[in-house]
């Protein structure tokens, strides 16, 4: 398949475009940068200058493709009116490329979570101003697009990272002389290694069916107080509770501290035969790489 990819260059798109070169598809991969481009030629996909802000070129990038995967998005905006903005900005380019592949059952993965049917999880999704976006994208489905969503997990690790939850939570560790986590430090986050995902976007494509809900986290869910307890020891800073009535000036710059979101992954195993083969989580902390780098 000819397949277009936006966020070519970036974190999980560096590791999607080898995934489906080696499948033996011709990947053309948006940059909007030099930097961008160079990283997307160096995997060995074609590139295509340009920027998703520019609708219409992105419009006309995608006329010839088979399919599209689209990983681009602006992650450097946490605070909520810059998270929403980019959101909205986010919901018209994927209104664009659904409405440019309408009618011709071609495929078009986005990221993203649609409302499980279980009040306390969708409450969760349903505030996340990315909501709109994976709901855009699954109604494709009945517009003769084979559409469907992977759930990234919001701690997606490896070397590759550099700007996620984890690399933030160093940073303040770092500047505050604390490993945090807020109250007991129970609410779990879900993990995947950087290129497990990159494989199960490349197994979508090649057999999905269309409105699938995929997830791509490895484990289901690790309690921030683990996370925080293992920075803290290489940092050889103490982990501590932080209140919550003090969480928002101590993680300053980083508003997901009390996120609580597990993504159960036996279905998209079974569905896909993917078997991740890559470290967990607490395994890539102790590796020690996020601390030479961060």
């Amino acid at each position: 398949m000819r397949v277009i990819v936006t966020g070519a260059g970036g974190h999980i798109g560096s590791a999607v475009v080898p995934e489906l070169i080696q499948a033996g598809h011709k990947v053309v991969g948006l940059a909007r940068s030099d930097a961008s481009a160079a990283a997307v030629k160096a995997m060995g996909a074609e590139v295509r200058r340009g920027d998703t802000a520019d609708l219409e070129g992105l419009r006309e990038a995608v006329s010839d493709a088979d399919a599209v995967i689209h990983l681009a998005f602006n992650h450097d905006a946490l605070s909520p009116h810059d998270f929403a903005a980019a959101a909205t900005a986010d919901l018209a380019v994927v209104r664009t490329l659904g409405d440019a592949l309408a009618g011709t059952d071609r495929t078009l993965i986005g990221v993203g979570l649609t409302p499980t049917g279980d009040p306390k999880r969708d409450a969760v999704i349903d505030a996340n101003p990315r909501s709109a976006v994976a709901r855009a994208i699954a109604a494709f489905t009945e517009q003769g697009v084979r559409s469907m969503l992977v759930a990234v997990p919001p701690v997606t690790h490896s070397a590759r990272d550099r700007h996620g939850f984890i690399p933030r939570l160093i940073r303040i560790a770092r500047d505050t002389g604390v490993s945090g986590y807020v109250g007991d430090g129970a609410n779990r986050w879900a993990a995947g290694h950087t290129l497990d995902v990159g494989r199960l976007f490349r197994l979508a494509l090649d057999r999905a069916p269309a409105g699938s809900q995929l997830y791509a986290a490895t484990e289901e869910g690790i309690t921030v107080r683990e996370i925080a307890e293992t920075i803290g020891r290489h940092l050889n800073v103490p982990a501590v509770s932080i209140p919550a009535e003090q969480a928002a000036e101590h993680f300053k710059g980083f508003p997901f501290i009390t996120l609580d979101i597990t993504m159960p992954n036996a279905d998209t195993r079974q569905l896909l035969d993917w078997q991740p083969v890559h470290p967990g989580l607490i395994s890539d902390l102790e590796a020690g790489h996020y601390f030479t780098t961060s």
